[in-house]
């Protein structure tokens, strides 16, 4: 009876040692092997296939690569619906989020074979532009998730979104009082800096970090520290606050960066599923 225990505290632990595995590497990288495994077959096929004209989408194995390939970018669209299930074991998310991203790189091989390298303007190469579109856009997810969360973590400093907006907000109150006894063209740029929206630029600032209207950085350029004690005083105060207003924007960039794929990535996916409905009906007319 004493073994329970033990094997109980060793599942447990062996669990989870295998929760802070990376998907890419789950259960020994299985799925890079399954999907290379897939990917030399289908290209051992082709090359060893003696057929002239070579095989295309039209012959027998393009009609094969074509299924599996089918069947491959439904059962990885389901991706989405599997993330709002909860479970564990062999196809928990981790193992299908592994299987997604290994098996989706393997339609490069499957994709393009099938083709047999015809490209043209019909709704066939609609498809395959788009799925090499998905592809490429779920790439950069995986880049995206495994590189990005570490700097912007580490930007935060252990503070939240709101904490950032308070302190910049308390910096905000002490220049409007600091900003009291300078002339007037100096205080009207700190109050150009103080009435811009803190997260103007739309979403192109936010992917590139460029802020060329910035009034902050404006106002710090047009107030000379030397020329009074106040001015010094506002010019400290605004180095602090363009400082924040770098860690907001470096927030803001960073996890633009981590989600913008998926603006791509999901909208390509239904316009691929779309294209592939009409690429097998125009198929089977035309059969």
């Amino acid at each position: 009876m004493a073994s329970v225990p033990n094997n109980r505290f060793s599942q447990d632990e062996s669990r989870r040692n295998a929760d802070h595995v990376s998907f890419l590497k789950h259960r020994g990288f299985r799925w890079l092997w399954i999907a290379l495994g897939l990917s030399v077959i289908s290209a051992l096929g082709y090359i060893l296939i003696d057929q002239e004209p070579r095989p295309n989408g039209g012959s027998w194995y393009g009609y094969t690569l074509g299924t599996i390939g089918l069947v491959l970018i439904v059962w990885l669209s389901l991706l989405g619906i599997r993330k709002r299930r909860i479970s564990e074991g062999q196809w928990s998310l981790k193992a299908w989020t592994s299987a997604h991203v290994y098996l989706g790189l393997s339609l490069i091989v499957i994709g393009t074979l099938h083709t047999g390298f015809q490209i043209g303007l019909n709704v066939h190469t609609l498809a395959y532009v788009l799925m090499m579109l998905v592809i490429l856009s779920g790439i950069w997810g995986v880049y995206a998730y495994a590189s990005l969360p570490k700097p912007l973590s580490a930007n935060r400093e252990q503070m939240t979104r709101g904490d950032m907006l308070d302190e910049l907000a308390v910096i905000d109150r002490q220049l409007d009082s600091a900003a009291q006894p300078l002339d007037r063209a100096q205080a009207d740029l700190v109050l150009a800096a103080l009435g811009q929206d803190v997260f103007y630029g739309g979403a192109l600032g936010r992917l590139t970090g460029s802020y060329p209207g910035c009034q902050t950085a404006q106002a710090l350029a047009g107030i000379e520290p030397g020329s009074s004690e106040a001015a010094q005083a506002v010019s400290d105060l605004l180095s602090k606050r363009a400082d924040q207003l770098g860690q907001i924007r470096r927030q803001l960039r960073t996890k633009a960066l981590l989600e913008i794929w998926l603006f791509v990535h999901i909208p390509a996916t239904i316009a691929l599923l779309a294209a592939l409905l009409a690429h097998v009906i125009s198929v089977f007319y035309y059969w």
